[in-house]
């Protein structure tokens, strides 16, 4: 399975204008941006529940997830991440 997700093929679209990534376009995409919002919404939810975390540790754990769907979504973008279109194009 993990053989899936592990090439190097773009699951995201590049940005037609700015910098960055745009929407998903293969399944592993729509996998992995479902995988990080259901996380990220389930760590503001524990965390709200009663005050379950520390506020430091949920903030510690969302900047990480977001570290690491950042660096998949980087490396799997078609034609990499720069400056699209605009001034200085």
């Amino acid at each position: 399975m993990l053989a899936l997700f592990s090439g190097k093929e773009p699951w995201f679209r590049a940005k037609k204008f700015g910098y960055g990534a745009g929407l998903p376009f293969r399944w592993q995409g729509c996998v992995t941006l479902a995988v990080y919002l259901l996380v990220m919404v389930g760590l503001g939810l524990f965390a709200d529940v009663h005050g379950a975390m520390p506020t430091f540790v949920t903030v510690g754990l969302m900047l990480t997830t977001t570290a690491i769907f950042l660096v998949i979504v980087r490396n799997h973008t078609e034609g990499g991440w720069k400056w699209r279109g605009g001034w200085g194009a």
